[in-house]
Order: structure tokens, then sequence, then C-alpha cells
């Protein structure tokens, strides 16, 4: 904070303001993998492909949820048999 350069004061507050945040990244490191939420992402992107042809993203937003959230399926109206 005693730089005279403007940009380098912002960086401190920045870094001051989420020191908790950073601190815990060093903390939590070897203990926590982040590849369970890759795997969710990748899961999340691939529903979301799949889901082009859908007229409403509100039923986009269901299929995440069944597909994220391991929900029960719905009995359908229709029967296609």
């Amino acid at each position: 904070m005693r730089s005279r350069i403007e940009p380098m004061k912002k960086i401190v507050r920045m870094l001051r303001s989420h020191r908790e945040l950073i601190l815990n990244y060093f903390k939590a490191r070897k203990i926590i993998s982040s590849g369970i939420i890759e795997g969710l992402n990748n899961k999340a992107k691939v529903t979301m492909r799949k889901s082009y042809g859908f007229r409403t993203f509100r039923i986009a937003e269901l299929a995440l949820y069944h597909v994220l959230g391991k929900l029960p399926e719905p009995e359908l109206a229709h029967k296609f048999y």
C-alpha cells in the first residue's frame, strides 16, 4: 500500500479482501480434489449438448436436475407402445 502506483494499490486491496479464500486454497492443498467438480461440469456440458432440441430452457433445466441430482423420472403422460 506504500506504493505510489494506483494499480498496485488496487491489487493489494483485492488480495486483502479475498485473503481468507486464498489461504483456504493453500490449507486444503492435496486434501480436496477438484475432480468431483470437473466431473459434474462435464455431465452438465453433455446434458446441455443433448438438450439443443428442447423448446424451452425450463425443459433443459429439468434435464440438468435429473442428471446432476439423480431425481426420479416423472410418469409419462403418453404411452409409446
